[in-house]
């Protein structure tokens, strides 16, 4: 832990504790525990409590333990932000029912064709580009330029 990190009263409060268990075990005299409690009710930060307990065995604040399962399961994930599909369902019922429904439709054809026409492009265009770069790449080895100079490299 961060000895600079802020601390809760109950971290406090169980630095008392456990000074109070180090008393009856006969580790501390009543002096010892009385300052040692009001500078560990005083303390703000762990370090502070570290420096409590620093001459003490199982020396520094414990934290509770969480246990096995402290957060949420990984099933239990959480969307954020609105979903799309009652979205997409809302507006394909108020096209269907409202008039003029055809012009949405319509519309949508057009966006799902600019779209195909678009990740076709995509697709030779990647296949283009990779097939450039692993030429270039295997020229390269074969005439044996290093790393650094292959940007200067120009004949693809």
């Amino acid at each position: 832990m961060n000895d600079r990190m802020r601390i809760s009263d109950a971290d406090r409060e169980r630095v008392a504790s456990r000074l109070r268990d180090h008393y009856a075990e006969g580790r501390l005299t009543a002096e010892e525990l009385d300052e040692r409690v009001t500078a560990a009710l005083k303390a703000k930060t762990t370090g502070d409590l570290r420096r409590v307990l620093a001459d003490l065995p199982g020396s520094g604040p414990e934290r509770p333990n969480p246990g096995p399962y402290a957060g949420p399961p990984p099933w239990a994930y959480r969307r954020r932000g609105p979903r799309l599909l009652p979205i997409v369902l809302l507006i394909l019922i108020a096209a269907i029912l409202l008039p003029g429904g055809w012009i949405f439709f319509a519309l949508l054809k057009a966006f799902l064709l600019f779209w195909l026409v678009v990740a076709l492009f995509g697709l030779v265009a990647g296949t283009v580009v990779r097939h450039r770069v692993r030429r270039a790449w295997r020229g390269a080895w074969r005439d044996g330029i290093q790393w650094q100079d292959w940007p200067r490299r120009r004949n693809w």
